[in-house]
């Protein structure tokens, strides 16, 4: 049975003093841990600033903060103390973003965090882990504690989204399926959905790549030249607004190399999208796996199924 997020902090925080765990006021995942820790746990309220900088304090004193809050909260209410309190002075502080992305379902505007990842990945020396699933999230934990960087967690508790084949060293990709013909790359709670939209290719006598970027900072940069240099389009999959997320470190990566490649970036385009349960809103938005293959097909079809693949310049 897969240790939950909860079990896995508990034994780190037993096993290491120094770890303090935070919240402003976002305990669902946590709820067990102030009976157990005591004083090494501080829920400050509705006040995502002021943990942010106490987090500081302790981190400078030797601690190893983990914060939780709501992932739009903390990381746009608490931005300026993110980038000039923990930031600047690289502080090993663990932010925890709850219910980030379309996780957020039910939830209006103002408690989608879309724009997370190009926040948090703007600050300098922040690492940004966007796991699938908890068991993704549970596997990395250690690694993410023991860095000494700032790490920015999109937090999942979802039920496994794929068969993981390897544990997720920090910036390390996992290629969870192979292909030629099509690759799809893409992190977090869609990491299912594109499995699911390999499989409809698959059925269509195509043969789809996925792969799982759960570190989109640092970026496993070979893994995404690999999957651009090798099929005939790239995916890039993303529950985040266009700006700022997967298809931006994509494109600053391109750039960097001189590389040029067919790609379909699938993410939300300048807007939040419409609260509902979790499946609605993958339905409404076009994120199903079947839609995702069917953008696909399109796609190949409007480009003239061209099987010239691109070269890495």
């Amino acid at each position: 049975m897969t240790m939950r997020y909860e079990e896995a902090l508990l034994a780190l925080c037993k096993g290491n003093p120094d770890i303090v765990v935070m919240t402003a006021e976002n305990r669902a995942a946590i709820r067990n841990l102030p009976a157990v820790l005591g004083a090494r746990f501080i829920d400050v309220g509705i006040c995502e600033q002021t943990m942010i900088g106490a987090a500081a304090g302790l981190a400078l004193r030797g601690r190893v903060p983990v914060v939780h809050a709501l992932a739009t909260f903390l990381v746009m209410r608490a931005f300026e103390f993110i980038r000039t309190d923990v930031g600047i002075a690289a502080l090993p502080v663990k932010l925890i973003g709850a219910v980030p992305g379309f996780l957020s379902e039910a939830n209006g505007p103002t408690h989608q965090a879309l724009e997370d990842v190009a926040l948090m990945r703007g600050v300098p020396g922040m690492q940004v882990f966007c796991p699938a699933d908890e068991a993704e999230l549970v596997a990395c934990l250690p690694d993410v504690i023991a860095s000494p960087a700032p790490c920015y967690v999109r937090f999942s508790a979802l039920s496994p989204r794929a068969a993981h084949l390897e544990p997720p060293a920090v910036g390390r990709a996992e290629v969870l399926s192979e292909g030629r013909d099509v690759a799809i790359l893409t992190y977090g709670l869609l990491v299912g959905e594109a499995l699911a939209a390999a499989a409809a290719l698959t059925a269509r006598g195509l043969s789809a790549r996925v792969v799982n970027l759960r570190w989109l900072k640092p970026i496993d940069e070979q893994a995404v030249l690999d999957a651009l240099s090798s099929a005939r389009l790239t995916v890039l999959l993303e529950d985040h607004f266009s700006v700022g997320g997967l298809a931006s470190i994509v494109a600053e990566l391109c750039l960097s190399r001189g590389v040029t490649a067919p790609v379909l970036p699938i993410s939300l385009k300048d807007r939040w999208f419409r609260p509902a349960l979790l499946a609605d809103v993958l339905a409404v938005e076009g994120f199903t796996g079947p839609q995702i293959a069917a953008r696909v097909l399109a796609e190949l079809d409007r480009r003239g199924s061209r099987s010239t693949r691109p070269s890495l310049r």
